[in-house]
């Protein structure tokens, strides 16, 4: 089949749902690539390059979407677009199902098949797929440079001869994939980053990436996010007071906000009031991804910089992958590519639109000359976080010293009673009829070698035992002297004793010393 990428329509977009790297795995499937003359040059992907690719290179839109096949896109099609499409067709592209009910009317009257790359389920067989996921890992990253470039201090502190710099102080609302991407860049930039989520599973990933998550004195039962296909719950009036509440506490430190919070087919929660931007510092930023769904913060205005009386400047754009054109096309068009490979499981050019595969049924919003949305819910369970774990009781200094104590004093026992067992054995060999009368001198001065030794080693930190015992493996040559002297004894059980004696002692002086030389190996520079 003949897959189709036009130019995007929307003004300002300068994404392609097609780069020629992708078109070449495309052409694999067994399917033939077309695109619109000029499409990727915005996103800096040249006609001459995409026809290296094996690409053909269609002169306009209309004789593109009455060539395709298939046609992918980035923006949801327009007017003109939609009376273009005809039966039979199908449409790859972001579609925003949930606000455009005409829209799928007029696509399942037209008989062609539209599927919404935004409703690609989260679960892990398709998360080469998830172009949300894409997008919003760039829109992430970009959202605190633009709030880098609009700060105009540094991130990160500094000690310098004029003075000292403090660093910047960011908070992220949202701990999806656009607040992971901010926090990842964030923390990079050396600034001193907080995050918020209502999933308290993702505290962990948080701290990970060096930022402190923002703990609410609020128990509530919150939904598994795997339940809720890995997006955040709507929470109750409670907590969300409670949540402002923390906000407002922290409006007056915070530099930098970083608003990612949004529900699948809801109007974005406001979570940053008018009274917390009035309460931060002249110069501070807030940038809202959520911008397109009526923002996280009161005062956003939709693609649009505004700057407050007080001097806080308020980022409502967007278009923010569109700004990395270059990045979000590779990405974006990989996306597509994934979704077309499980679209041609044979390889052989022929679409295979089965409604069976749970990926491909719930990002379908019109099959068939019929509206197939919403999808029902996945036979797989969502990408679910690990279960949450509760946080070990913190001890205090006594406790930590008691519970070494305890500890210490259990392992001493068990070491004592295993060297009176070994002193009771030697002991009894010493009470042989014919031992010499000396061996109980001898017997006397290995007690007592035994105790000291086990007191000293003992005594010290685990941490030293390596370095320690190196050492004083490296100095059994005294043992090998008197094993030597005693080699020579009349008796036979002696003599084999000392002989193993001398055996033991070589291997711990030649051990001492190679682990010795391997540990300083470690400090030298190479």
């Amino acid at each position: 089949m003949k897959v189709g990428a036009p130019k995007e329509t929307f003004a300002g977009e300068n994404r392609v749902a097609m780069t020629p790297e992708s078109a070449l795995q495309i052409q694999k499937l067994g399917h033939t690539c077309l695109i619109q003359s000029g499409a990727g040059e915005n996103a800096g992907f040249s006609d001459a390059a995409y026809k290296e690719a094996g690409v053909e290179v269609v002169k306009t839109a209309k004789a593109l979407w009455d060539e395709a096949d298939i046609v992918a896109k980035v923006r949801q099609p327009d007017a003109s677009e939609m009376k273009r499409l005809r039966d039979g067709q199908t449409l790859i592209s972001f579609f925003n199902p949930a606000a455009n009910e005409k829209m799928m009317e007029s696509a399942a009257k037209s008989g062609a098949n539209v599927i919404a790359m935004e409703m690609v389920p989260r679960i892990s067989r398709a998360q080469k797929m998830d172009a949300l996921s894409s997008m919003a890992n760039i829109a992430g990253y970009r959202a605190v440079i633009e709030a880098g470039n609009n700060f105009g201090r540094f991130f990160t502190g500094q000690v310098t001869a004029a003075g000292k710099v403090p660093p910047a102080k960011v908070l992220v609302i949202g701990a999806g994939v656009a607040g992971l991407a901010a926090i990842g860049t964030s923390t990079s930039l050396g600034a001193i980053t907080y995050a918020f989520d209502v999933r308290p599973e993702v505290a962990e990933q948080i701290e990970s990436m060096g930022a402190e998550f923002v703990f609410l004195e609020f128990e509530e039962s919150s939904q598994d996010s795997a339940a809720t296909g890995g997006y955040a719950a709507p929470s109750s009036p409670e907590f969300r007071e409670k949540q402002l509440e923390k906000f407002r506490e922290m409006a007056p430190d915070i530099d930098i906000v970083i608003c990612t919070a949004l529900i699948p087919n809801r109007e974005a929660p406001e979570l940053w009031t008018e009274d917390m931007v009035q309460a931060m510092k002249p110069g501070s930023v807030i940038v809202d991804l959520a911008a397109e769904k009526g923002g996280n913060c009161k005062l956003t205005v939709m693609d649009e910089k505004i700057v407050t009386d007080n001097g806080v400047t308020i980022i409502g754009y967007t278009d923010f992958p569109s700004r990395m054109a270059t990045q979000a096309s590779t990405l974006y068009g990989n996306n597509i590519r994934h979704m077309l490979t499980d679209l041609t499981p044979e390889k052989d050019g022929v679409l295979n639109h089965n409604m069976e595969d749970d990926v491909i049924r719930g990002a379908t919003v019109t099959f068939d000359k019929e509206i197939t949305y919403p999808p029902p819910p996945p036979k797989v369970a969502a990408i679910a976080a690990a279960p949450k774990k509760e946080k070990p009781k913190e001890l205090t200094p006594e406790e930590k010293r008691a519970e070494e104590a305890a500890a210490f004093a259990k392992e001493t026992k068990t070491q004592v009673g295993l060297i009176a067992i070994g002193a009771a054995l030697v002991l009894g060999v010493g009470l042989i009829p014919g031992m010499p009368a000396s061996f109980m001198q001898h017997f006397i001065v290995f007690v007592l070698s035994v105790f000291i030794g086990f007191q000293v080693i003992w005594g010290v930190a685990h941490s030293l035992h390596t370095p320690l015992m190196a050492v004083t493996n490296a100095i059994s040559s005294i043992i090998i002297l008197g094993a030597l002297i005693q080699i020579g004894s009349t008796s036979l059980l002696i003599t084999l004793l000392a002989a193993l004696g001398v055996f033991m002692a070589s291997v711990n002086i030649f051990g001492g010393f190679l682990v010795t030389r391997r540990m300083l190996a470690m400090f030298q520079k190479s």
